[in-house]
């Protein structure tokens, strides 16, 4: 069934070395492309990416590398800033997480001012993190230390949530800014109100496999899902905290998902990377079966367009695009 599925990607892009993470920004850049940064040994290169489905001119896909920052070790998360601009003064912002349990606060003009803030505070590896996205003037991590902390740019610790298992995923809600979500290994999904820190909501995946990655539907909240063991779950929060669709999805376990933003509809999820590639398999919630599987040597990360129904993921030596059709 599932072979006439596969496809190679609609476009690559060659790059120098493994990339490990890659995030489109969800956020306007202010100019008709679209930024892109990934990451991986030591590096993060920000670019803009312009489609020929957004530009007849373009012949597949246009990437401009804007700037490769040093970053002194493995970047292993990556989460964009909504003050990251392309007119007016082109303003470039983001924060990664790294092995050695810090967060670094990147800032820079794209010319001569280049700023990094390092924070510390989280006890083990950080699993993800997100800015806030109204302003773009906190940013919330979580990690194997069993708690998710909310930073300001300044690099100070303005709260922590204690969880009670690894914290996997950290989404927030995309109008209300004291609205958090934070999914831990365990298997539980809370909502926090982050006026009181205390959790107003909790879902439930309802069986045991680690729970590795969730994803807030962020044009539909009231849809949320996540990768457990081999499935991926569904919610409608508003009805149950049990998931209302769960099926089975990689064979080699699942490590992330994410909901397409152009269409609420659509989500992706990728397989553990193996040892020569591993699997994106991008999914219609009207289907049973996976609309298009890709495959990515060595691949990590994952992440959609804020437009099209475009996902890209890393891999060796390269960027792969996969175009779906809405």
């Amino acid at each position: 069934m599932q072979e006439d599925l596969t496809r190679s990607p609609s476009y690559t892009v060659t790059c120098e070395d493994y990339v490990h993470v890659v995030e489109f920004s969800p956020f306007s850049s202010g100019s008709p492309a679209s930024l892109l940064a990934y990451g991986g040994n030591q590096y993060v290169v920000v670019g803009t990416c312009l489609f020929q489905e957004e530009d007849m001119e373009v012949d597949g896909v246009q990437f401009n590398a804007l700037r490769a920052f040093h970053h002194d070790l493995r970047v292993d998360a990556l989460a964009w800033s909504p003050e990251s601009r392309l007119d007016r003064i082109p303003t470039i912002r983001f924060c990664t997480a790294a092995a050695d349990r810090k967060l670094r606060l990147l800032t820079s003009d794209l010319q001569d001012q280049n700023e990094v803030k390092v924070m510390e505070g989280h006890g083990s590896y950080i699993n993800h993190l997100v800015f806030e996205p109204t302003e773009g003037k906190q940013i919330a991590s979580v990690s194997d230390d069993h708690t998710c902390r909310l930073w300001d740019l300044d690099g100070n610790e303005t709260a922590v949530l204690r969880l009670r298992s690894p914290g996997m995923s950290v989404c927030w809600h995309p109008q209300d800014v004291f609205k958090l979500m934070v999914a831990e290994k365990k298997g539980t999904i809370r909502f926090y109100d982050l006026v009181t820190q205390q959790a107003i909501l909790s879902l439930d995946c309802g069986h045991s496999g680690p729970l590795m990655s969730a994803d807030w539907c962020l044009t539909n909240t009231i849809k949320v899902g996540a990768v457990v063991g081999n499935d991926w779950l569904i919610w409608d929060i508003t009805r149950s905290s049990y998931p209302q669709e769960k099926r089975p999805a990689h064979k080699d376990k699942a490590r992330l998902f994410r909901w397409s933003i152009a269409n609420e509809n659509l989500f992706a999820t990728t397989g553990c990377p193996g040892k020569i590639s591993s699997q994106v398999f991008i999914h219609h919630l009207g289907h049973p079966q996976p609309i298009m599987i890709g495959s990515s040597s060595v691949g990590s990360g994952l992440s959609w367009h804020r437009m099209l129904p475009l996902c890209v993921v890393g891999g060796d030596r390269k960027l792969c695009f996969w175009m779906t059709e809405m």
